[in-house]
């Protein structure tokens, strides 16, 4: 009897880890930053506002989101809502909210650009919202062009227009490099789009490479050769290892860093008052001015108990107010449109430049091509990033010709998908 009493108590504790009793709302959430301490006021107003629900918020470390979150859902088990950033891959344990929210047309109308990147391919289905969209950009070191005497080019200016710029300041002010830009697939993605390159062949595989995505990958090899681009985030790293170059920025050694939103804080804090900086969204091509989307969003999962209150939950805060309130708190790029459109955040930071460049990216959302928006909700857009970088890399190690690069890129692709069996 002892044994069986204890079995069923480590099944009972097993479950009330992972799901809600019946009128609790269980929320599995992890934090970058101080995200959780703000989620934490805005619940305890909530429970206020709704005294029959009680709201549960679990604050856990990321590593728990990635390894074990996956593994409950799997098992049929797990919170009822969670904060995740593998929103397509897990797509499947969502549930659909659409005939349980209050009003299905504002939540399509204020994040429906970002529906297909948490839904299961050819549904309709509202799983959930963006907590935050993060969005790839530059950010310029104003203290050396102004010491440059060269002006910083702007909003329509071109990749070209930005090395030719930072090459200048760079000759100047005797810096290492001109430019660099993250060792990072989804980084260089930006503007390969900009350049008009497309990844989706019409059978929603990928597609070989084509004249657009060679035209910029060859360009940005030759300015790696000239100097302009620096080559050492590219080549201190092998595969599709990620690097930043975020150092050489904050160091004062480039003219032009090409990075993202998540980067604010981190300059902000490491920069202080050594140097002016700001963000000038991203350069354009021929095509667009575009920016690489991503981000994280609160999601509904599909093996809770309390539907009805689940929905009550994320109605309140998917409420139009309550996104500006968290995203001005947590220095976060909303993710409802008629929070964008509005404008007008007043992000809580006493960095100036850190609050302006917060500013130039919810304005550069506004010209995030089609292109860009599709792909972090297509299944195979890592497997290209990660044979981009690759090969990209072994040609600025002068391992690969770049016209061999392009062959065993499209090769890399293509075995991934045989080997996927799709």
């Amino acid at each position: 009897m002892k044994t069986r009493s204890l079995l069923t108590g480590l099944a009972l504790a097993f479950l009330t880890s992972t799901a809600a009793h019946a009128g609790d709302v269980r929320i599995m959430w992890y934090s970058d930053g101080v995200e959780g301490e703000v989620m934490k006021d805005l619940v305890g107003r909530f429970m206020k506002e709704n005294p029959g629900i009680n709201v549960i918020l679990d604050n856990v470390a990321y590593s728990v989101i990635k390894e074990q979150l996956p593994v409950q859902l799997e098992a049929g088990n797990g919170p009822d809502i969670a904060r995740v950033t593998a929103i397509k891959e897990l797509s499947k344990h969502w549930l659909d909210l659409r005939p349980l929210v209050k009003d299905a047309k504002y939540w399509d109308d204020n994040y429906g650009s970002q529906a297909d990147w948490m839904r299961p391919d050819g549904s309709n289905q509202i799983s959930g919202f963006m907590t935050q969209i993060t969005l790839t950009g530059g950010y310029a070191n104003k203290t050396l062009f102004d010491q440059a005497g060269v002006p910083i080019p702007g909003p329509k200016a071109t990749w070209e227009d930005w090395a030719a710029a930072s090459k200048k300041v760079q000759e100047s002010q005797q810096v290492p490099f001109a430019m660099a830009i993250d060792r990072s697939g989804h980084r260089i993605t930006a503007p390969l789009l900009s350049y008009g390159a497309n990844y989706i062949g019409s059978d929603g595989k990928p597609a070989p490479l084509d004249a657009a995505a060679k035209d910029y990958l060859t360009k940005f090899v030759g300015w790696a050769g000239d100097g302009t681009v620096s080559k050492d985030v590219w080549v201190s790293a092998a595969g599709s290892t990620y690097r930043a170059a975020a150092d050489d920025f904050i160091n004062g050694q480039l003219a032009f860093y090409y990075s993202g939103s998540w980067q604010v804080a981190n300059l902000a804090t490491k920069i202080g008052n050594n140097f002016d900086w700001v963000a000038v969204g991203s350069p354009c091509g021929p095509a667009a001015c575009t920016g690489m989307p991503g981000g994280a969003a609160l999601v509904a999962v599909k093996y809770t108990k309390n539907q009805k209150d689940v929905a009550t939950v994320m109605d309140w805060f998917a409420q139009e107010a309550v996104v500006k309130e968290f995203s001005e708190r947590t220095l976060f790029l909303p993710g409802n449109k008629a929070v964008v459109d509005k404008g007008g955040l007043n992000f809580k930071s006493d960095n100036e430049q850190a609050k302006a460049a917060l500013n130039v990216f919810v304005e550069s959302t506004k010209t995030t091509s089609e292109a860009a928006l599709k792909l972090p909700g297509w299944r195979w857009s890592d497997t290209v990033y990660a044979a981009i970088v690759t090969r990209i890399g072994q040609t600025l190690a002068g391992e690969l010709k770049i016209d061999d690069a392009f062959t065993r890129i499209d090769s890399d692709i293509a075995q991934k998908v045989k080997d996927a069996g799709k």
